[in-house]
């Protein structure tokens, strides 16, 4: 796992310990990134179920204006601190433990240009926080969500679904205010 491009580019990253973190693979990480390209400089970065913070981290690295990790694991917080320092982009992060609705439900309406969003898969979790997200309104008009999850879930909301990406038991789904002409929802 490493930074794939920008001014940490090439830079390892340190994992997670154990096997309750499941870090985005460097291939779909640099297919995501070619995806979103023009969306991250100067952007408002949202990495909500860090991990390692490695999107975040790519996206600061790629020129984005901050970022605010989220993931209630304190060993991941750990790791996303120990990450955002050898990545040298500390005063562009903030790292924040805790359930992610208390966070959610804690930012303004509008705050995030683009959230990366990769809870774990199966189960409700992923479907409780778009709607917590859609709920605090907290993606601005003209941002994108990144949405990574497993094929067999699925991905219900009232944002616009853009394109889906598969990438073997993997899926892509990026999610916006707009349709893909740039009209509103």
């Amino acid at each position: 796992m490493r930074v794939i491009s920008g001014t940490a580019r090439g830079k390892k990253l340190f994992p997670v310990p154990g096997m309750d973190t499941r870090p985005t693979t460097d291939r779909v990480k640099e297919s995501v990134f070619n995806i979103i390209q023009n969306s991250v400089r100067g952007a408002r970065v949202l990495d909500l179920f860090a991990g390692t913070g490695q999107m975040g981290i790519e996206a600061l690295s790629r020129g984005a204006a901050h970022c605010d990790f989220v993931d209630h694991d304190k060993a991941a917080q750990g790791i996303i601190r120990k990450n955002v320092d050898a990545a040298r982009v500390a005063q562009h992060a903030r790292i924040a433990g805790g359930d992610f609705g208390s966070f959610v439900a804690g930012c303004k309406k509008g705050t995030y240009d683009l959230i990366f969003l990769d809870p774990p898969y199966g189960g409700k979790i992923l479907q409780d926080a778009l709607h917590t997200i859609e709920r605090f309104d907290i993606l601005s008009r003209t941002g994108i969500i990144v949405c990574e999850s497993a094929v067999e879930d699925v991905v219900e909301t009232r944002l616009v679904v853009g394109r889906t990406y598969r990438y073997g038991t993997i899926q892509i789904t990026i999610l916006s205010h707009q349709q893909e002409d740039g009209t509103d929802e």
